[in-house]
């Protein structure tokens, strides 16, 4: 397996991918998400994206395949994300989730207040609108890249 920047041919796959994962998609044609994806053997298995809001930056989408889980690909996409941020100046991640909460709290994302989110994001249509108010917001700094 290999994690990667998309390419943009492959972007209907991540399409689908969410669609199937019940992750919200209404917005991808008008915002910035830049998507990472694991690939085995030519098939898509994995995709996580980032959209940036300077030095903020929103971690949208993280999905793996259910027969892929369990086998460190949400892991190896989240760390390629993370480096991906850095490279781009982005020095807090911050991202809400229904279902992953203590995947993200092995990571050293911590709870936070909705509310108490950076303003940046909070503007953004997932957090307006396409992500529920139940969903758990956390919050992460990154050390800049040495």
């Amino acid at each position: 397996m290999i994690v990667r920047p998309l390419a943009h041919d492959e972007e209907p796959r991540v399409r689908a991918l969410l669609v199937e994962a019940a992750l919200p998609v209404e917005d991808l044609d008008q915002s910035n998400v830049h998507f990472m994806v694991a690939v085995d053997d030519d098939a898509t298995i994995g995709a996580i994206g980032l959209e940036v809001f300077g030095p903020v930056g929103l971690l949208r989408s993280l999905v793996v395949r259910p027969e892929a889980r369990g086998d460190g690909t949400g892991g190896r996409l989240v760390d390629a994300l993370e480096s991906f941020a850095r490279t781009n100046r982005v020095s807090q991640l911050v991202l809400l989730t229904q279902t992953a909460a203590a995947f993200f709290a092995h990571r050293g994302y911590a709870v936070i207040d909705r509310a108490a989110a950076p303003a940046e994001v909070q503007r953004s249509a997932e957090f307006r609108s396409l992500c529920p108010a139940s969903a758990t917001c956390m919050i992460k700094a990154l050390e800049p890249t040495p």
